[in-house]
Parts: C-alpha cells; structure tokens; sequence
C-alpha cells in the first residue's frame, strides 16, 4: 500500500481567512473518498494548534499502488480541488512511502 501525504501553506496573510480556506480545502478533500474509486482512504485536516509556526492543512490518503495514485490525480473531481487548492496556496510539500 502506498501513502501519499501532502502538506500546503495558504498565502493569505490574514489568519482569520487562511483557517477559512483550509477549512475549504479539508472538506473538498475529504468529499473525494465518495468519489474517487482509486482512495483506499482519505482524511483532510486544517491545522488546529500553532497557526504562525504551522502550515495549514495536511491530506493523508492511502492507495493499493502507484497507479492508483496516478489515477486519482488525473480523476475529475480530483482536479476540481486541485483548481481550488491552487488558488490560495503559497507552498506545498509530499511525500509518497509504502506502509
């Protein structure tokens, strides 16, 4: 099985609407796993403690195989939040290891 997890950084300056826009992003994240048939699992998180030091949401999504990755990035819904994502984001950083 492989785990794919990814941790953005949002761009706004203002704290009050960055915590907003993760919010936003957890849950389209979240929603995937209803609609993705490649997500073995999905849990989507806005960050709760340490927002000046910490980034701002993480995803953790596990998948049968790197394939199955490489399908739901290419899967509709996916890119739908992706375009989302994209919008407020400053930085991203992943990882992809077998469990």
């Amino acid at each position: 099985m492989l785990r794919h997890v990814v941790t953005w950084k949002l761009a706004s300056e203002d704290a009050v609407e960055r915590g907003e826009q993760a919010a936003e992003v957890a849950r389209r994240l979240n929603a995937l796993g209803d609609v993705v048939p490649q997500l073995r699992s999905i849990s989507a998180g806005a960050n709760s403690v340490y927002p000046d030091a910490n980034w701002d949401v993480t995803l953790v999504a596990d998948f049968d195989s790197v394939e199955a990755l490489e399908q739901y990035q290419v899967h509709p819904a996916h890119e739908e939040v992706v375009a989302y994502v994209r919008s407020v984001v400053a930085g991203r950083v992943a990882v992809d290891f077998e469990v």
